[in-house]
């Protein structure tokens, strides 16, 4: 099986790096205890907190596995400074219509935090803003309509 390549920056992948160490070193010991009361609670057949520790341990493990997964194919994204065209790893400032300016860092999609400006190379506006330089227009076809971004900084 081919897998896919995983852009982080050199942040996203020190934290995926830390979470994964959390789930092998701390989760994976809380969930085994939390399994061996539920076990001692006898009844192993109506045994709620049994079920709910056995999910909690499958949730554990295939996080792992998911981040596993996306380390080992892990290519860390070179943060340049100031670029001609968007690229993975700018931050790109845009203004829709006559709104304020907003900044936007294009990452993988293993590092999206839209609360925080990270947006995926390949979301709708990740496509749209590739490869556009400051002055021109990126548009987005979004499911309220067409959205025009007119891009006014890289870095």
């Amino acid at each position: 099986m081919s897998e896919q390549p995983a852009f982080l920056t050199r942040e996203g992948h020190q934290k995926l790096k830390q979470e994964l160490d959390h789930l092998c070193t701390v989760r994976r010991r809380e969930v085994a205890q939390r399994l061996h009361r539920a076990l001692a609670e006898g009844d192993v057949l109506e045994n709620a907190e049994l079920e709910d520790a056995r999910n909690e341990q499958a949730f554990v493990e295939g996080r792992i596995l998911v981040l596993g997964s996306i380390l080992r194919n892990a290519v860390i994204i070179e943060e340049e400074g100031p670029r001609e065209a968007v690229g993975l790893g700018s931050r790109v400032s845009v203004v829709e219509g006559d709104g304020p300016p907003e900044t936007y860092h294009i990452v993988g999609s293993a590092e999206v935090d839209p609360a925080k400006g990270l947006i995926s190379n390949a979301s709708p506006l990740g496509q749209a803003l590739m490869g556009c330089r400051v002055g021109e227009e990126a548009v987005v076809n979004a499911p309220d309509g067409t959205l025009v971004f007119k891009i006014v900084g890289i870095q």
